[in-house]
């Protein structure tokens, strides 16, 4: 974890932050990256999650205080009964709520009823109702977008200026600092040492694009030297997108994954990382990429565009273009040149534009107006 930044605090402060997620997606991680940075700095801090969830575990391995409380959804009318009861018994002076999945509208009412300020994190870019967003919204002082691109629907929504504030997601370039056991990784996977390894990450979901990335794929696949595509993620669209690489005869080329809680670890044996997502709040698999050197293709869509700079550290494609996406990816194939340079320059953008450091400090910053506003 990096060291916080050398700055003195009008005060230290206690937050109860709520993540009512399953699994431990980019969401999630995020929290677990800012709770532990908070302290770092001397704040005090909890988590409330449900119990047996991805984020219980990472955050009990990061040494955070957790309090479990099951939510069901955003309908648990008790969930909000028992975290308002908490709030009370603990009196934090500040509440973050982040996922969803009942944190932010059950989790915005019981802060309400505690009459403690709460502020929310926004990490999707897909549009609502302006009524549903109004009721969503109201209760938070502050409403945390991850992007540009999510502030902008925001707005649309109806959401006030003044009270959307932009922190991007961070990502810990010191995990990925060092070169991995790739030696290890490949056999893994049954990938020969010189096969060219092409990986996505994401849920098998409809927003993420994997039909695109294999139509793509099988576009090229007669033209390129031998590779493989490590496709990791699981969801509702696995069985359609396996039966669409069987018939596309991609049978010897694509490989499904699964979701591995341990991708961080080897993301830097990858030699491409292509992120096809139709939407996307941010993208943080693509700052996880960058930041162990491997260059990215995506879609130029929500949040990505700002997450990897087109040319610099990646190549970005207009979204559903299936032959832009296969040129794209067949271009980094044959340049290693073109794959060093973007390579190396994602790298160190992650570590001077998207650190845990910086994400942390604007918190800090958002939190003391939240409270100076009284």
């Amino acid at each position: 974890m990096e060291r916080p930044l050398d700055r003195d605090y009008d005060w230290l402060m206690k937050i109860l932050h709520v993540e009512t997620g399953r699994h431990l997606y980019g969401g999630p991680q995020q929290v677990v990256y800012l709770m532990s940075a908070l302290r770092e700095r001397g704040h005090e801090g909890e988590l409330v999650c449900p119990p047996a969830s991805g984020i219980d575990g990472a955050a009990r391995a990061a040494g955070i205080p957790v309090r479990n409380l099951f939510c069901a959804g955003d309908l648990d009318l008790p969930f909000a009964y028992r975290l308002t009861q908490y709030i009370n018994e603990t009196k934090p002076d500040i509440v973050h709520c982040h996922s969803r999945r009942g944190a932010d509208v059950l989790g915005g009412l019981a802060a309400s009823f505690a009459d403690v300020p709460a502020v929310v994190s926004r990490r999707v870019d897909n549009t609502e109702m302006r009524l549903v967003a109004a009721l969503r919204y109201r209760p938070f002082k502050r409403v945390i977008a991850i992007s540009d691109a999510i502030a902008a629907v925001l707005r649309n929504r109806g959401v006030e200026d003044e009270r959307i504030v932009v922190i991007r997601s961070a990502v810990d370039s010191d995990a990925f600092a060092s070169k991995p056991d790739c030696a290890a990784m490949r056999p893994e996977f049954g990938v020969p040492d010189d096969v060219f390894v092409v990986a996505a990450a994401g849920q098998l979901i409809e927003r993420k694009g994997h039909r695109y990335l294999l139509d793509a794929v099988a576009a090229i696949k007669d033209s390129m030297p031998p590779f493989r595509l490590i496709i990791f993620g699981d969801g509702p669209l696995e069985n359609e997108l396996r039966e669409q690489a069987a018939n596309l005869g991609l049978g010897d080329i694509v490989q499904f994954a699964g979701f591995r809680d341990d991708l961080d670890s080897f993301f830097g044996c990858l030699d491409l990382f292509v992120h096809p997502s139709l939407a996307e709040g941010l993208g943080v698999a693509t700052l996880k990429a960058q930041a162990a050197g491997v260059p990215v293709v995506a879609f130029a869509a929500g949040g990505v565009t700002e997450a990897v700079a087109a040319d610099e550290s990646g190549l970005l494609v207009p979204p559903g273009d299936v032959d832009a996406l296969g040129g794209a990816i067949a271009t980094l194939m044959n340049d290693d040149q073109i794959r060093a340079s973007l390579g190396g320059a994602g790298r160190a953008r992650m570590q001077n534009e998207f650190s845990i450091a910086t994400m942390a400090d604007k918190h800090v910053e958002l939190y003391e107006s939240v409270l100076d506003d009284g």
